[in-house]
């Protein structure tokens, strides 16, 4: 079976990238894939993480393992997009280079079968331009973002609450 996947960037405009892939190849062919389909050189660190419906962050699948204990990472090459993306959990988020986050949404839109004489991954659909740098990242400490003028850290007396 082939899955017809879109990678959008997590960012202000509409940029996105369609993808055909093999249901059994490797989180690490689909990566290739999308480092190919956005035109970045694929040399950088990356990961898939599975998500819920909200895209809330759940398990990492690392591209190398760098974790302290060898063998407790899931790893791209190990890991076949039949046990990770299916009709009931068909969402991952992907970060590549992780020196400058960028974050894509990966979502599989439909299931469908080998077409003979088509090679595999294929660029369906392109739309957008990636942008140089990538979007910047907005985090929320307290319901309150970091860049919010409003805090001034002037008036807190941190050598009191300094061990």
């Amino acid at each position: 079976m082939i899955y017809k996947i879109r990678i959008i960037l997590d960012a202000q405009e509409d940029i996105f990238r369609d993808i055909e892939i093999e249901d059994n190849n490797t989180l690490e062919d689909l990566h290739n894939a999308i480092t190919q389909a956005f035109g970045f050189l694929g040399q950088e660190m990356a990961s898939f993480y599975t998500c819920d419906e909200a895209w809330n962050q759940d398990e990492e699948i690392a591209l190398f393992d760098m974790g302290p204990n060898e063998g407790e990472t899931r790893l791209m090459h190990t890991t076949v997009l039949t046990d990770i993306i299916t009709e009931e959990s068909p969402k991952l988020i992907y970060v590549y280079d992780f020196l400058s986050m960028w974050t894509f949404f990966v979502e599989l839109a439909d299931i469908v079968e080998k077409e003979d004489g088509r090679s595999y991954p294929n660029l369906l659909f392109t739309f957008g331009e990636l942008p140089d740098t990538p979007p910047e990242r907005r985090f929320e400490a307290d319901n309150q973002s970091m860049e919010d003028p409003d805090l001034d850290f002037d008036e807190e007396d941190f050598d009191a609450q300094w061990n």
